[in-house]
């Protein structure tokens, strides 16, 4: 009789793996989904701070704006009122993120984008196409 009862609770030695395979995809899954894009975005602050210099525009992370004047090791000293020469000191790992960088193409000179720039108004040709269009309907 107990040999009985010892067949009918034998365990097959395959299922005891399969039920580590959802957890392993769950571990996989988060990894790839939370863990690797938050070091990604470590590394680029990281970068980020060990770029700054003097006259960059910055933003700190308690929303404060100023130009960097002066670069003593981890510590800054931001200009926020030019006007009134009002400068506080700061921590590098206290700046969230520059402001206009300069970008330079390939093959020239530094540009700087203009966000009071007008656009181009339209030109007599394309007033003339949407006249047209208008007329023919």
């Amino acid at each position: 009789m107990y040999l009985a009862i010892l067949a009918a609770t034998k365990k097959s030695s395959g299922s005891g793996l399969l039920t580590f395979i959802p957890i392993l995809a769950i571990g996989g899954a988060m990894y790839f989904l939370l863990i690797r894009p938050q070091r990604k975005r470590m590394k680029d602050q990281q970068g980020l701070l060990k770029t700054i210099d003097e006259g960059d525009e910055i933003i700190t992370s308690g929303g404060i704006y100023g130009f960097v004047t002066a670069v003593d090791g981890d510590v800054l000293w931001v200009e926020i009122d030019h006007e009134k020469k009002v400068e506080i000191r700061i921590h590098r790992s206290s700046v969230s993120r520059k402001i206009n960088p300069t970008v330079e193409p390939a093959g020239g000179e530094p540009v700087v984008v203009d966000p009071n720039a007008s656009l181009p108004s339209p030109t007599d040709a394309d007033q003339g196409k949407a006249d047209d269009g208008k007329a023919s309907q």
